[in-house]
């Protein structure tokens, strides 16, 4: 599997004027949540809600905060709650943030690709 990167913003959801500058993210599957610096989403008055434990791919168990944000990549937009990464933590875009855009990823082309949500 090949991997790419996106520029997403995030906008605060009690205000959604107040944005993130673009920064560029990893398109990650293997990622539940999206994970961008902390000091970037307090810009955009983002705040953390609760904590939560996450395995890092060395099998490390790490403690970061969590709080919830409307995110934005390659004209898709989704809320999601997203990770305040630490310094040293990769900046990620999740699958949960993958599926709310309702987008596959085509990982020859680098790009999402639009498609029909299932409904059962």
């Amino acid at each position: 599997m090949s991997m790419f990167k996106v520029n997403m913003v995030a906008a605060n959801p009690a205000e959604p004027q107040r944005l993130t500058p673009p920064i560029e993210a990893l398109v990650d599957t293997g990622s539940r949540l999206s994970w961008l610096p902390l000091d970037v989403l307090a810009q955009a008055g983002i705040s953390p809600v609760r904590q939560r434990s996450f395995q890092t791919a060395p099998q490390q168990i790490v403690q970061r905060d969590v709080g919830y944000a409307i995110l934005r990549a390659e004209g898709f937009e989704t809320i999601d709650e997203v990770v305040f990464a630490q310094p040293g933590d990769m900046v990620l875009l999740g699958v949960r943030t993958v599926e709310g855009f309702g987008v596959a990823v085509d990982n020859i082309a680098h790009r999402f690709v639009a498609q029909a949500t299932l409904v059962v």
